[in-house]
């Protein structure tokens, strides 16, 4: 209830797999394999990605995906709004259907700042902070001898 749904953090995971504008595309399938995620629902994640104008799909030989702006570009609350759309911001943390300012539930005032602090958060993190945390766990892993979980991502540029 109070965080970014499972495939909204997928969305995240696998962007952070790719390279921003001129960078090389990645197949769907290769970013699949790497996330563990199956390449059917990796595809329908990326096509809303594609709709929402956040990453740019080239079919045909050298195709595959890329961001369609720099990591730095791209929010979180972008990639959120793209998968599950605002609604869920908005929702009554009780779940009633008639909760507002004029007449909020008992939980209406801290779930109303709360919310703005997600929100506030999810706009100041970046698709690059993202990539570059996950490049530090993997080498991590690989320091203290371990398998590491995933390959380190690819994008910058």
């Amino acid at each position: 209830m109070l965080s970014l749904s499972q495939t909204t953090g997928y969305a995240i995971v696998a962007l952070s797999r790719l390279e921003g504008p001129g960078g090389n595309p990645r197949l769907v399938k290769e970013v699949a394999g790497e996330t563990g995620l199956s390449s059917f629902y990796l595809s329908k994640i990326m096509h809303q990605l594609g709709k929402a104008g956040l990453v740019i799909t080239k079919r045909g030989f050298k195709g595959g995906v890329t961001l369609a702006r720099k990591p730095s570009e791209i929010s979180l609350l972008d990639i959120s709004v793209a998968i599950d759309g605002e609604e869920w911001f908005g929702r009554c943390l009780l779940g009633l259907e008639k909760c507002s300012d004029e007449r909020g539930c008992p939980a209406h005032r801290f779930w109303k700042g709360t919310r703005e602090a997600i929100h506030q958060q999810l706009v100041q993190t970046n698709l690059e902070e993202v990539a570059d945390f996950e490049n530090r766990a993997w080498a991590n892993q690989l320091l203290e001898g371990r398998p590491p979980t995933s390959p380190p991502t690819t994008g910058r540029r």
